[in-house]
């Protein structure tokens, strides 16, 4: 009779106990729902940056040099607009601006759009390295090129981002590309000389109509271009944030001159 009591006794309670101490692997335990920093909505604020502008004139004086000897022998023949005679110059500026954008956002992934603006004062000069070259077309004996100039001042930009970010923790680091519009005060000048053999001796003089001066400016020009870059955007409350960013900027040749940005920008914002 006592082995009878004593397996009603394990059957009625040790497989209770059994299945209480696996409730755990069954999943039976309330776990909470992950949880990640809001970056979702309409955001706005200011900036600061520095930046380095470099600008290659190397092209520019071409066109000019081109229309001065159109038509003529010597350039279809020595083509001297293509002779190089200005140089690079690069530009270092402190800029500030605005910035308004929106984020979606699912879970630990953000996709936004930004616009972003920047006044800064940019100004590059390169002056002309004289070029002479002998020549034997026709009677011209020599082409020179000298006096050139050209000057860039880049006075502000906006930009159209598309950003793609990731949540760690109160972080948001991004990465953007978008569509730049700048603005920009221009001029470019240069002086083409020829020296021509005198009929009947070895004697050289300045060809007839020399030397052509011709120059280019313009102000409030447009450019245009592309940028990519990183950043990196800090929640130090649920609706302020501080912001970081690093960028480079391609923008297309005005006037033949060609332009790059490299900007490092510090700033703050705000989530509506």
């Amino acid at each position: 009779m006592r082995w009878v009591i004593c397996t009603l006794f394990v059957l009625a309670f040790v497989p209770r106990a059994a299945a209480d101490d696996f409730d755990v692997l069954r999943g039976s335990q309330p776990v909470g729902p992950a949880t990640f920093t809001r970056w979702s909505g309409v955001y706005a604020g200011g900036q600061f940056s520095y930046g380095d502008a470099a600008v290659n004139f190397s092209n520019a004086t071409s066109p000019l040099v081109g229309f001065s000897l159109r038509n003529s022998q010597v350039e279809q023949q020595a083509t001297p607009s293509e002779w190089q005679v200005l140089g690079r110059a690069n530009s270092n500026a402190l800029g500030g601006g605005g910035f308004l954008g929106y984020n979606t956002q699912w879970q630990d992934l953000i996709l936004g759009v930004e616009g972003n603006y920047t006044h800064t004062s940019f100004s590059a000069t390169s002056t002309a390295s004289p070029i002479s070259r002998l020549v034997s077309v026709g009677n011209v004996a020599t082409v020179s090129i000298s006096q050139g100039s050209g000057h860039l001042d880049l006075t502000d930009y906006g930009e159209v981002r598309g950003r793609a970010g990731y949540v760690v923790g109160n972080l948001l680091p991004y990465g953007f590309i978008g569509f730049v519009v700048g603005r920009g005060d221009y001029s470019v000048s240069a002086t083409t000389d020829a020296t021509c053999t005198i009929p009947n001796t070895t004697l050289t003089a300045e060809c007839e109509g020399f030397p052509i001066t011709s120059s280019s400016s313009r102000s409030n020009a447009f450019l245009y271009g592309g940028t990519v870059g990183v950043g990196l955007d800090w929640a130090i409350t649920p609706n302020l944030f501080l912001r970081g960013e690093f960028e480079y900027i391609v923008f297309t040749p005005l006037a033949s001159i060609d332009v790059t940005v490299i900007n490092a920008r510090v700033g703050a914002g705000v989530k509506f």
